[in-house]
Formats: structure tokens, C-alpha cells, sequence
């Protein structure tokens, strides 16, 4: 079994980028075998180069308030990744930074990410749904082994860092397909709000793009492939990542082998802060290009 604290421990290195020079970051292979790059990691890795040196003109740092990414090639896990950070703006209020992600010289990921200085302003937020809670919820391993399926060993590895409790879902096809889950860090993190901001953008990118073929077929179904496309997300406040936060997400369409997908995210408190969408490949592939 995982050591909770160890997983969180070589989560927070994957996402504490490395300076190698100016403006150039190197991030960190995961300790995964051999296979695609999980997108969430790279978005993460993206924002943590991005949110670098970002200050106002009186030495305060800015928080990221949203990024947009699209995904390019697939990452290979076996090999770090390059970013390189381009200081597209400086504002007196925002600050804009684009990032390209690169191995072997080829880019793998386009990011844009913008940072605002604190201020107070007019306020609202749609109010959290009323579902379970976590304590109410299955454990993401005992639920899947409770409906016959295996979580496959690299998606194993990289959930270890968090505790995940799936719900219910609405998989009928006569209404808009939605799921939910609640997760949070198995352990403390440590680190300041960019970091926490960090850890949300790779956890966003869990099971989102799944919610799309939810009344089609199950995200384990043999042939299927499933990989994002563009991500955005919209942070709204730094994520208190070490309690329960409430991930709701829902798909209003899906089509042309594509599927769009929405998600917010919600504190134990009931309060948003942050919000999500993106767009994946969705697709049977042909029975002669599937492996045994």
C-alpha cells in the first residue's frame, strides 16, 4: 500500500517546476511506466512555469484566475518536458504569461494563463448541489471493484496523492449526463496559494472528459479512446486542497467523435471556486486497431 504522505511528498516535486534558464522550465517525469503523459499533469506543469515571478509593481504576487490549454501530441511518460514561458503582459491589474510545452524539440501543449492582483468586487456563485457527502461515499477502489472493474495500475499510481469518493451518476440518456466525486489530499501539503491553485489544475482534469460517454459506454470499455483535446479552467479562490472539495460535472453534448464536458468545483463549505471545461476525442476504435 501507498504511504499517503510519501505520494503527496513526489506529487508536490512533480509540480514544482525547475528553473534551467530564463524563462525556461524543465518539469519532471512522472513515476509512471511507459505511456502517455496524463494531461492534468502537464496543465499543471504549464501554470507552476507560468505563475514563475509573477508580481504587481509593488512586489505582490498574483494569483492565476484562469488558464486554456490544448493539447498537441501525447506526452511520453519515460521523459521530462520542457517549458518555455513567453511574458505576453503586465499589467497594472493582470498579467498574461503563454507556455509551450515541449519534448524532443516538437511542442505538446499550448497554454495561456492569466494572473490578477487581489481586489474586492461585486460577488455571487451559483450554490453547490445537494449530493452525499464524502463520509457518505464509496472509496474510488471499492466502488469500481463493486461494479466488476480494475482501476488500471498507471491510474492507480497517479490518483495515490488524493483520497477519491465517487457518487452516483445520471447515465440515462434522456437527461443531460452528469457524475460527481469529492477528493482531497491524503496527506499535508505544505506550500503557498500558486501551489495549491497548481494541484487543483491537475486534479481537474480527472474523469471529466469521462462524463461525456457515460450514456454510451463505460469509461474501461475495451477500444475506447478518450483523450482531452482543450482544457480551461477558472479559479475563482485558492482551493483549500488538504479538506474535501466537491468536483460536480456534467456533458451537455457529444458528437462527431468528440464530447464537451463542464465541471465546478465547491469547498466542504458549499462555496465555488473553481470552474472547468473541456473538450476530449471520444471513440470506438475499429475492432482491428485494438489491442488484446
Amino acid at each position: 500500500m501507498t504511504d499517503p504522505a510519501a505520494a503527496v511528498a513526489e506529487l508536490r516535486t512533480l509540480l514544482e517546476v525547475e528553473e534551467i534558464d530564463t524563462d525556461l522550465y524543465r518539469g519532471a517525469a512522472a513515476a509512471e511506466g511507459p505511456g502517455r503523459v496524463f494531461g492534468g499533469q502537464v496543465v499543471a506543469q504549464a501554470l507552476a512555469a507560468a505563475a514563475r515571478g509573477i508580481r504587481d509593481a509593488g512586489g505582490e504576487e498574483r494569483d492565476a484566475h484562469s488558464l486554456h490549454a490544448y493539447f498537441l501530441r501525447a506526452g511520453d511518460t519515460t521523459r521530462p518536458i520542457i517549458y518555455r514561458v513567453l511574458r505576453d503582459f503586465d499589467g497594472g491589474s493582470f498579467a498574461n504569461r503563454r507556455v509551450v510545452a515541449m519534448q524532443g524539440g516538437k511542442p505538446i501543449l499550448n497554454l495561456a494563463a492569466s494572473f490578477h492582483r487581489r481586489e474586492e468586487g461585486f460577488a455571487h456563485a451559483a450554490p453547490m448541489p445537494a449530493v452525499p457527502e464524502p463520509e457518505q461515499c464509496p472509496e474510488m477502489v471499492a466502488a469500481l471493484t463493486a461494479a466488476g472493474q480494475k482501476l488500471p495500475q498507471a491510474m492507480y499510481e497517479r490518483l495515490a496523492p488524493f483520497e477519491v469518493r465517487p457518487g452516483p451518476q445520471a447515465t440515462s440518456d434522456t437527461e443531460t449526463p452528469r457524475q460527481f466525486l469529492w477528493f482531497r489530499l491524503a496527506a499535508p501539503l505544505g506550500g503557498d496559494d500558486a501551489l495549491k491553485r497548481v494541484v487543483v489544475a491537475y486534479a481537474s482534469d480527472f474523469a471529466l472528459v469521462s462524463t461525456a460517454v457515460l450514456p454510451h459506454t463505460t469509461f474501461f470499455t475495451p477500444g475506447l479512446q478518450v483523450a482531452s483535446l482543450d482544457h480551461a479552467v477558472w479559479f475563482h479562490s485558492t482551493p483549500p486542497v488538504e479538506d474535501w472539495l466537491l468536483y460536480v460535472m456534467d456533458s451537455p453534448w457529444a458528437g462527431h467523435a468528440r464530447g464537451f464536458a463542464r465541471g465546478s468545483i465547491y469547498d466542504r463549505s458549499g462555496r465555488l471556486v473553481a470552474s472547468v471545461a473541456q473538450e476530449g476525442l471520444c471513440r470506438l476504435a475499429p475492432p482491428s486497431d485494438r489491442k488484446a
